[in-house]
Order: structure tokens, then sequence, then C-alpha cells
């Protein structure tokens, strides 16, 4: 249950009242924004929510049981806060959002309405409408240990304990041209091994798409030139003599990890667990 302080529910009483909706978002690199339905800025908690977005949001749905209640926001872009590049670079995919009742001559009369994380956006021109899912979302979400021959950790971190920083694991390159919107060539990467990079993340470093990381879908070496496929286009065009970092990808099985990491006493997966295949098989 909610508890409403005493003085905005006199104000609510009243019947006419000086209350707007401010949207105070997360995201996981550790930005706070904040936005408004109000023409002008609202201050909650030391967050400006600012009015420049126009932002307006959808009845929020709420159902008894294990469902995954939801709403939408619907507003502009704009340059000073809320833009095309950061939502197509994904640095507003699963933010946190939360929805407060302000009253906007007095800001400190307050109540959260509900908490959730962005969903889909869809943008069209100018405009864009995100999907606000419900805390029930996260039951929807894989959690726990799987029983899989592949290995489940992601190469790099704290269980997978490879060093990415070594010379051996890690590439600088840059674009020499390209061949379509997430297909390029590459100097600076003629010392790896053909399929050396397949699966694993190349972050620019300058340009037009600096900071923005994306997976390598393949890395081929032939005798002419150097060529890295990306897994989806970026988020801006790539140009050439763009910069890059690019680490080594792995294939999360145990022969990948003995032979190209030396980090077998780290796999995370089960390679000697029976399949299908070992049902089927004649007594």
């Amino acid at each position: 249950m909610r508890a409403i302080p005493s003085a905005l529910q006199e104000k609510l009483d009243l019947g006419a009242t000086t209350l707007c909706r401010c949207w105070r978002i997360t995201r996981r690199d550790g930005v706070v924004q904040g936005f408004t339905d109000h023409d002008e800025t609202v201050t909650l908690e030391a967050t400006p929510c600012l009015a420049d977005a126009g932002l307006a949001a959808s009845e929020a749905t709420e159902r008894l049981g294990m469902q995954i209640d939801g709403a939408e926001l619907s507003g502009a872009l704009v340059a000073d806060s809320l833009t095309e590049a950061d939502l197509a670079a994904g640095r507003y995919d699963a933010a946190k959002v939360e929805t407060w009742l302000v009253d906007w001559s007095e800001p400190e009369l307050r109540i959260l309405l509900a908490t959730g994380v962005l969903g889909e956006v869809r943008r069209e021109g100018a405009a864009f409408t995100a999907e606000v899912r419900s805390l029930a979302d996260r039951l929807n979400q894989e959690s726990g240990r799987l029983y899989t021959g592949t290995c489940n950790a992601d190469l790099g971190d704290a269980r997978c304990k490879v060093d990415l920083e070594q010379p051996g694991f890690r590439g600088t390159g840059t674009v020499a041209a390209l061949s379509g919107t997430s297909t390029f060539t590459a100097s600076g990467l003629e010392s790896f091994a053909d399929g050396w990079f397949t699966g694993g993340l190349l972050s620019f470093s300058s340009g037009a798409n600096s900071s923005i990381a994306i997976e390598v879908k393949t890395h081929r070496v032939d005798a002419a030139r150097v060529t890295i496929v990306l897994w989806q286009a970026a988020p801006e065009p790539i140009g050439p003599g763009d910069t890059f970092v690019v680490t080594a990808g792995c294939d999360k099985q145990l022969a990948t990890c003995r032979d190209r990491f030396a980090n077998t006493a780290n796999f995370r997966g089960f390679p000697h667990i029976p399949g299908n295949d070992f049902i089927m098989t004649y007594p």
C-alpha cells in the first residue's frame, strides 16, 4: 500500500490540483535523467526532470497473477537530453524507470507510482515510443546455471578469468575501407590468425561510433586483406580511418578453451554430459 503524504492527500481531495508526472531513468552505465509532462522543469530529489522531450505515458495495465504489466512512454528526441544516437547504441536498454506523481508547485509533495525497466523502443523520425515493463519482467529472465556441453561464462569475466589485456588476446586496428554497413577491411591486425577475433568484441575508439562496442560475427584473413563483419550495424556510419580495439573470441567449446586460452581449469561447461545422441544409441 502506498503512503500518501497528508498534504498531498489534501490537494487530491480538493479536485483542482497542480500535479504532473515525472520519470526518472537510470541507465545501466549509471547516468540518471529526469523527464516530466509538465511544461517546465521539475526537480525531483535533486534530479531535474526536463520538459523538453514532451514525454507522455499511456495508461498502465495491472493484472492479478504473475503476468508482466506495463505501459508506454512516448516523446521527442532532443539533442541535449535524449538523442537518437544514445537510443540506437542501446544505452537505454533495460534502464530502470521510476514513475512519480509530483505537485509541481511543491515538488517535495510526491509519491512513487511504479518502478519498471525499459523494453522495446520504436523510433519514427524525431519521435520515439518505449515500452515500460513492470518488475515482474525479471521472472521472465533466465536465472541459475544450465547443464550444457558448452561454457556459460563470458570470456574475460570473473568466472572465466582470462586476461584480455594480454597483447595476444587484444588487437588495435584501423578501418581501411567499407564493404557494407557492417563489413569493412582493416589494417593493424595482420599478425593475428584467421578467425581469431570471430565472436569477440570490437570497441570503436574514434569516429562517430567512439565508445560503442559491437560483437564480431566473422574475422577473415587472406593474403591481401583482413575483413571484419559485425553482428549488427553501428549506430552511426563507420568511416575509413576510424580506430578500434578488438578482443579475441571464444566459441565456448572445451577444445577452444584448452588450445587457445590454456584455461581448462576455469571451463564452465559440462562437455562429457550425455546428450540426445547417447539416448538414441543402440544398447
